[in-house]
């Protein structure tokens, strides 16, 4: 705190109204937290924003992050999560992802215009590529989409560019986050779009591990991250159980209820890549273990998808 311990602690994200941006704005709210939430001066989802004094929005994209306005010079931490080019198809456009770099060394000199002593940002599981066995802080890089490989960059230039300025940087790199801010084309998203229509939904065989965690789960783990007693560095967004992905889809269907419809493929003798993360060194960090289960995480996604659907399906 900068004017004493019965400050207001204050916070700029970027992608304020992203899945992460939103349920880290819920938890700082309820922390008493005053968030500056820079928001395309076009988008489509002012709605999410939580409705709370608390809560500034500043008109800004990350094309001009330089020349963003409104922001205080007493800030505590600058979050940083919009990111250009994440849909399937632009995951591997060069062009696309180096300007990411480039923003994300704005996004820094931003931070220190606004007064932050701490940055973080949200990395990516697409940093390791594909992985045999189990992923932890140690796990050897080896992104191979234009994505993965501009996020790995991206963290290492940004901690470079924060020892600089005398900045704390934290590189939360993040795993399967799910719930009812999904993107469209998730296999979470997919599969219930399909049972919503009464089709079956198609997948691998899925006997590979997978690692879910919820969004608001997520956003308490940022918002530590943003704490003084959670050193510098990288640190997984993840769930510390990994579960292998049929048992995932079996929930998921069982929660759905009796329209939904699956059907797999044959297993074959060439393992899918899967997610089999131990996130143990993170959650004693930030002393925290996730509170939503994937039963629970499912039914509130489903009943929020519902809800945006016209209301039609019901859980019994």
């Amino acid at each position: 705190m900068k004017k004493g311990s019965d400050a207001v602690k204050k916070i700029v994200i970027t992608g304020a109204t992203s899945m992460l941006g939103t349920a880290l704005t819920e938890v700082a709210v309820r922390e008493g937290t005053e968030v500056y939430a820079i928001v395309r001066p076009d988008t489509k989802r002012m709605g999410r924003l939580v409705p709370s004094p608390l809560v500034h929005p500043i008109k800004g994209s990350l094309e001009n992050l330089a020349e963003i306005e409104g922001l205080p010079a007493d800030c505590d931490v600058f979050y940083h999560f919009a990111w250009a080019g994440t849909g399937r198809e632009a995951r591997d456009e060069p062009l696309i992802h180096e300007r990411n770099i480039r923003y994300t060394l704005e996004a820094v000199e931003l931070a220190e215009k606004a007064g932050c002593r701490r940055f973080v940002g949200a990395g990516s599981q697409a940093e390791y590529g594909p992985v045999d066995g189990v992923i932890d802080e140690e796990t050897r890089h080896n992104p191979v989409t234009s994505y993965g490989v501009a996020k790995y960059a991206a963290g290492i230039m940004g901690r470079k560019l924060c020892g600089k300025k005398g900045m704390d940087h934290v590189w939360g790199r993040v795993f399967s986050v799910y719930g009812p801010h999904d993107n469209e084309g998730t296999m979470l998203e997919y599969a219930i779009a399909c049972f919503g229509k009464g089709e079956a939904a198609q997948f691998s065989s899925a006997t590979q591990s997978w690692n879910y965690l919820y969004e608001s789960d997520a956003g308490e783990m940022f918002y530590a991250f943003g704490e003084d007693r959670v050193p510098s560095g990288t640190w997984l967004v993840a769930n510390p159980e990994s579960r292998p992905l049929r048992e995932y889809i079996d929930v998921l269907m069982k929660v759905y209820g009796p329209g939904a419809k699956a059907e797999f493929a044959v297993p074959t003798s060439v393992q899918a890549p899967g997610l089999k993360v131990d996130a143990e060194k993170t959650m004693e960090a930030i002393n925290y273990r996730p509170r939503t289960s994937f039963e629970e995480g499912i039914c509130k996604m489903i009943r929020a998808k519902a809800f945006e659907n016209s209301g039609g399906y019901r859980l019994k």
